[in-house]
């Protein structure tokens, strides 16, 4: 998928979804910016602190709360890595 249509079908997609606040938009950004310097492939892979780096989020309780419930709310596919040096596994869901 182009990385337009994928950004397009996101805003689409979070239009109506009263779920969906900032700090969430802030974070799928920058994932997106990851997948797309990935030429658009899943998985990526991740590190915590330059995603929240990248998208201007301080604490860590609005990282991980942001991150499972992406995951829950079908944007993206979560894997976690508790490794010091691997990082997390992310896939952006095709919306």
């Amino acid at each position: 998928m182009a990385a337009i249509d994928q950004i397009i079908n996101f805003y689409v997609s979070i239009k109506d979804d009263r779920r969906i606040t900032t700090s969430h938009i802030s974070i799928y950004m920058a994932l997106f910016s990851y997948w797309n310097m990935n030429n658009g492939q899943n998985p990526v892979f991740i590190n915590r602190n330059s995603i929240m780096k990248i998208a201007k989020i301080n604490g860590l309780g609005t990282y991980h709360r942001c991150m499972k419930e992406l995951t829950e709310f079908g944007y993206i596919e979560y894997s976690p890595s508790y490794h010091p040096v691997l990082g997390s596994q992310v896939c952006l869901k095709q919306l």
